[in-house]
């Protein structure tokens, strides 16, 4: 075993560091991150409150708390981070947050991705937020978080794209106000800065939320149909959704995943028996999703995630939801799951999703004293960072294929 890490850490010098400007052109050998940007502070450019670190904008409690982690700001500058009131870091310093309407602060997390050899992130864009929507209100900021990461992705030569996350948007009003967003994305240049994502010399667009007790297959199909119109919005359309895509007993929605140009099934949550009885993320599956997009003659992009909890955000006992990272063999599993089916990309799921506990982004095993946090079980902040890398180098065939964690805390 001692060899084998050793190898590994000479084969990561010879490697070299990441490209200074990743390859926009298309989506192959490319891995990328989910990248939420949805969380406000009281005083922050949005000013609207504690949105998304608590279930009450007003204040922050360990009885409002909606987080797993806590972000490690050490490296954050003071003017990025807001004090928490009533929250206290192990020692007594108080503890403070970032805002997701800050630049400095989406720079920041694009210069980490830079670093740990991340190609980009599809921003979420939810459509219950453009205008028209229920959420419109919140769209400004939504907006600015959407230019912070244009420039981010300029500065750091990352590649970024949009996803447009369906999730709590009246039905009869869906396609409407998606496609006139997409429109003003277009016509303001988004798709055209050079950073963007394309492939097969169109722009790539996500579309989240295809499940059977959401959508019917008629408004899946007009949507696909308007992003395969062709013309000046015409786009590589990702269509996520279901992991279960292909066992459905309904022939129409059948047909409509294979209207797809690239097929993302989400695989968050979805758990199978590891070794010795631990969770393990399910992937049996995969190959046969593999072979069914190669007989659609779609593209497969495939999810894989760190672990997972919501005990805060849907108010359980301690420890409940928790799926563990097992020190970051449960993520690893999936990356050589990955390199053993000879997938070169994968999406990684997510980077700064805290709710749910899948971020990959530096958080602290310091959390505050009040209330019950997720850790890093011993394991550095960045750790999470540095596997992405690591497994992204796996699946393009840059270091060899192994099936534990290859690198030493």
């Amino acid at each position: 075993m001692k060899r084998l890490l050793l190898l590994a850490a000479l084969l990561a010098v010879a490697a070299g560091p990441p490209p200074d400007v990743v390859d926009a052109s298309t989506l192959d050998r490319k891995i990328t991150c989910g990248y939420q940007g949805w969380f406000r502070c009281p005083g922050d450019a949005a000013d609207s409150g504690w949105v998304h670190w608590s279930r009450d904008g007003k204040r922050l409690t360990k009885d409002t708390l909606s987080v797993e982690m806590w972000p490690d700001t050490a490296e954050y500058a003071d003017a990025e981070l807001y004090a928490v009131p009533g929250f206290t870091l192990p020692g007594g310093k108080p503890a403070r947050l970032f805002s997701s309407d800050d630049a400095a602060t989406v720079l920041r997390h694009f210069r980490w991705m830079k670093g740990y050899g991340i190609d980009g992130a599809w921003l979420q864009h939810f459509v219950v937020e453009l205008p028209g929507a229920p959420g419109e209100k919140r769209h400004p900021s939504r907006l600015r978080v959407l230019n912070h990461v244009r420039a981010a992705a300029k500065e750091t030569g990352r590649a970024w794209a949009l996803t447009y996350d369906m999730t709590g948007m009246p039905a009869d009003r869906l396609v409407d106000v998606l496609t006139a967003d997409w429109k003003r994305q277009v016509d303001g240049g988004a798709t055209a800065d050079g950073r963007y994502l394309h492939h097969a010399g169109k722009p790539a667009v996500m579309l989240f939320g295809f499940y059977r007790d959401k959508l019917t297959p008629e408004q899946a199909n007009k949507l696909v149909d308007f992003f395969k119109a062709g013309g000046p919005y015409a786009a590589h359309v990702v269509g996520g959704g279901e992991w279960f895509w292909r066992r459905g007993a309904d022939p129409a929605w059948r047909a409509v995943w294979g209207r797809f140009d690239t097929v993302l099934p989400w695989n968050v949550g979805n758990l199978a028996g590891g070794p010795g009885g631990v969770k393990a993320a399910a992937t049996a599956p995969w190959a046969d999703d593999l072979a069914e997009c190669e007989r659609l003659g779609v593209r497969w992009l495939p999810v894989v995630y760190p672990g997972f909890s919501w005990d805060n955000l849907k108010r359980k006992p301690a420890g409940t939801t928790t799926v563990p990272r097992r020190k970051g063999a449960f993520l690893w599993e999936q990356f050589h799951g990955l390199a053993k089916l000879k997938v070169d990309t994968a999406y990684v799921a997510m980077f700064d999703e805290v709710d749910e506990a899948t971020a990959i982004f530096k958080v602290t095993d310091g959390p505050p004293v009040e209330g019950h946090f997720v850790g890093t079980e011993g394991m550095p902040g960045d750790w999470y960072l540095r596997l992405t890398g690591e497994g992204g180098r796996m699946l393009r065939g840059e270091r060899p294929i192994v099936p534990g964690v290859p690198l030493v805390p």
